[in-house]
């Protein structure tokens, strides 16, 4: 998922709000048997304790433990059935419509996964897939939105240099932290991803922050990665080496990124993944071609992050499934159940508006 910016406080946002809204109105009881769909692959990246931090631009890639059992416990009460990515792919495929299902996913593979994560699905018995950057357990991924976040919090001004000009920006405060980092990031994401890494490189090396560290420090290493397999729940899946955006990468080098990724997991866990998922997963990030380049590597399925519920169209839609986030900006279960009634994609997708797929 591509991170974005959030506010400080913990207040809901506008969308927040309106979900809420809705959920007062009951709107989402009547629109669930239409619109809910046969199933939901729900998309996480990291599961940890709330650090409280006043300044945590990347807080909504992060959801608590408790939440995350909450999640477990609410989509069995609706009826959903907690069953593998294959599983699903596989009823998906045949047509299968027994009941809804929910899929667990999490993105990039964060030491939390195993130490947070790991022990709320063993306590339901709910299967869950990892999709692993490669070079996150090889410690040379670079997490730069992190490596973004530390920088600004370690310093009272920093010196952006953005797009050929020395930006000075103070950054005393968690209003000012905050304000710098979505100006810094804003600007960088309009750039080429390797400009976007080498400008955030040099941030954190003015700071005194270790990349190679930072990723050590994040990431699940490769032992750990082993006891993960071996656990019945669990399966490891592709999401390339370094977590490049494929759509700006030549064809050949996304081809390559995602070959480079499945001969270190094959090499490590002994298993070739069957299933993708896209870094990023937006519209600018992976596109038709990048669709096709999944397809020529034989995976079963490879998903995104555009938002929305599995309906029985998706069975002709395999390389492109959307997901639902589960994020730091809406751990509330009120929120939840409007977005598994799929009455905000509904309402959206005329507009464009959420990415909705």
């Amino acid at each position: 998922m591509l991170p974005q910016p959030v506010p400080m406080n913990r207040e809901p946002n506008r969308l927040g709000k309106a979900l809420l809204a809705l959920h007062g109105a009951g709107a989402h009881r009547v629109a669930t048997s239409y619109l809910g769909g046969i199933g939901v692959i729900f998309m996480l990246h990291r599961v940890a304790p709330d650090a409280g931090a006043a300044f945590a631009p990347n807080r909504l890639l992060e959801v608590t433990p408790q939440f995350l059992d909450e999640t477990i416990t609410l989509v069995r009460e609706l009826g959903y059935h907690t069953i593998s990515l294959t599983e699903a792919t596989h009823r998906l495929q045949a047509g299968e419509s027994r009941e809804r299902f929910a899929v667990f996913t999490l993105d990039d593979g964060y030491r939390d996964n195993f130490t947070h994560a790991l022990p709320v699905f063993a306590r339901h018995q709910t299967p869950f897939t990892v999709y692993l950057a490669t070079d996150m357990p090889d410690g040379t991924a670079e997490i730069w939105w992190v490596a973004l976040e530390r920088a600004i919090a370690a310093t009272n001004q920093i010196c952006a240099h953005l797009s050929g000009i020395d930006h000075i920006l103070p950054t005393r405060t968690p209003g000012e932290k905050q304000t710098a980092y979505n100006r810094v990031y804003w600007h960088l994401r309009r750039q080429p991803e390797a400009v976007l890494r080498t400008e955030v490189k040099r941030l954190a090396k003015e700071q005194g922050i270790d990349m190679g560290h930072l990723t050590r420090e994040l990431a699940m290493s490769w032992d750990e990665l082993r006891s993960l397999t071996a656990q019945p729940l669990a399966s490891i899946e592709a999401h390339t080496a370094a977590h490049f955006a494929l759509a700006g990468q030549s064809a050949e080098a996304a081809r390559q990124d995602i070959a480079r990724g499945l001969a270190r997991h094959e090499a490590e866990l002994g298993k070739r993944p069957t299933h993708f998922s896209y870094p990023y997963g937006d519209p600018e990030s992976a596109g038709a071609r990048d669709f096709e380049l999944a397809r020529e590597c034989g995976f079963v399925s490879a998903t995104t992050t555009r938002k929305g519920l599995i309906q029985r169209h998706h069975a002709q839609a395999m390389m492109h499934l959307p997901r639902l986030s589960l994020n730091g900006l809406y751990q509330d279960r009120r929120m939840l159940e409007v977005l598994l009634s799929g009455l905000p994609f509904a309402m959206a997708k005329p507009f464009g508006l959420m990415g909705v797929d």
